[in-house]
């Protein structure tokens, strides 16, 4: 198994401990890597980091008893203190205007132009190559009986997933002259929170009706048939819609909104990352006949190589600078099933997990488009 996959059940105070205690070491890299980073992007002091943890840690009370609960368990958990979780779930806000490269394109297919019917949600994640060991899949079922299966860096609670009602969401990293210091929802816990939700509207409640501290875009689609495109920022949010049954976003804002984009210059091919996508799929797409083998082959595009789709390490990078393609994450929402492949995802067969499988004690994944086998094109249906 190349992703390590965490299952857990219980409160979300239960689940947060058993998930600190589980990846304790895995925390503590994490904890010392984003220390590092606040301190030298951003010039956080350990001081200002414990504030602005305890900070964020009250906004998750006021946003989500839920979230805040797991903060705290993980932290127990894993024996760090809490300012320092709820930092890391904060890290987008402290790094805000930094400079720092954290590329995404996502891509989401209405049923209609799918070959099954399904609702097709799909992300690569690019970011420092060293936060790829220390990420996992998360699972976590609730006393109610509500599920989450989501991609997580170890310490954090969300990024790109999906829940038991057929909701998922996948995560684009903005940036804009609006963000800024504060006490408002940080990205990671917008993500968690439409995880959390049983149906597109709470979704939108939970992303739009709050304070904001930091911009960033998340693309939401569910198993009812439907997808949106939310891009935030501090006061302000637009909306993208589908158009011929495609959606897709990668690290610039495309609506009109009263900001200056800060990003759109400067991270690897975003102007055309998200068109890329499109342009490998609408033929397909026109045919009614789009399956996951379609976005998987587009997810791992070498266009502009090494900045495309598929991104690869720089070789004139330093460092501080690198960052490629760590996971690649499809979905089916109709069939609650998530498939992800490390770094890099076009030499790597991808692990398919099933939700209402992976609390099972001998849960194992399915290998499936491997990239040996036809580009993965030939790779089990779904």
């Amino acid at each position: 198994m190349d992703t390590p996959l965490i299952a857990v059940e219980g409160t979300y105070e239960e689940m947060g401990a058993e998930v600190g205690h589980r990846t304790a070491d895995l925390v503590a890299r994490s904890v010392e890597t984003y220390l590092r980073r606040f301190r030298d992007k951003s010039g956080l002091s350990p001081a200002d980091v414990r504030r602005w943890g305890l900070t964020f840690l009250d906004v998750a009370r006021s946003y989500d008893s839920g979230i805040a609960a797991m903060l705290e368990g993980l932290a127990a958990g894993a024996g760090q203190p809490v300012e320092h979780i709820a930092a890391l779930n904060a890290r987008t806000a402290l790094l805000d205007g930094t400079g720092y490269d954290e590329g995404c394109t996502s891509v989401a297919v209405l049923p209609k132009y799918t070959r099954d019917g399904h609702t097709l949600l799909a992300q690569n994640w690019d970011w420092h190559p060293e936060q790829g060991a220390v990420t996992f899949l998360l699972a976590t079922r609730d006393t109610e009986g509500f599920a989450v299966l989501t991609l997580a860096e170890a310490g954090m609670l969300a990024k790109s997933g999906l829940n038991s009602a057929g909701l998922g969401v996948c995560a684009n990293r903005l940036q804009s002259d609006r963000d800024r210091a504060g006490a408002g929802v940080p990205y990671h816990f917008l993500l968690r929170g439409v995880l959390q939700s049983e149906r597109m509207s709470r979704a939108h409640r939970k992303v739009l009706d709050v304070p904001r501290v930091s911009s960033g875009n998340l693309l939401i689609a569910d198993a009812g048939g439907e997808a949106i495109d939310l891009e935030v920022a501090p006061d302000v949010f637009g909306a993208l819609l589908p158009r011929d049954g495609l959606l897709t976003h990668s690290n610039h804002f495309q609506a009109e909104l009263p900001l200056e984009d800060r990003k759109a210059a400067s991270s690897g091919l975003t102007l055309l990352r998200h068109e890329r996508v499109r342009h490998l799929l609408e033929d397909t797409a026109a045919d009614r006949a789009i399956g996951l083998e379609h976005v998987v082959a587009a997810l791992r595009d070498h266009y502009s190589f090494p900045d495309g789709v598929c991104r690869h390490l720089d070789p004139d990078a330093t460092p501080a600078e690198e960052c490629h393609t760590v996971y690649s994450v499809v979905m089916d929402l109709d069939a609650r099933e998530l498939a992800i492949a490390g770094a890099p995802p076009c030499a790597r067969p991808f692990e398919r997990w099933a939700l209402d499988e992976v609390f099972k004690p001998d849960a194992a994944p399915e290998l499936c488009f491997d990239p040996d086998t036809d580009g993965g094109r030939r790779s089990p249906a779904w």
